[in-house]
């Protein structure tokens, strides 16, 4: 998957889809796919912040 801005609900789906996809593996800390796993996490957790906001409690 080539890492970058998550514009649409397609793109996001596909990106928890590699995100679960790499969670599955043995990761080894500081490698390509642990690397892509951290990109992907950030993009993903802008993209809900925009898209899917969760208010304060009240």
């Amino acid at each position: 998957m080539q890492l970058k801005a998550i514009k649409n609900n397609n793109e996001y789906e596909d990106a928890l889809e590699r995100a679960y996809d790499l969670m599955q593996l043995d990761l080894v800390p500081e490698s390509k796919e642990s690397d892509e796993l951290e990109v992907l996490s950030i993009l993903i957790k802008e993209y809900e912040k925009e898209h899917f906001p969760i208010n304060l409690p009240l």
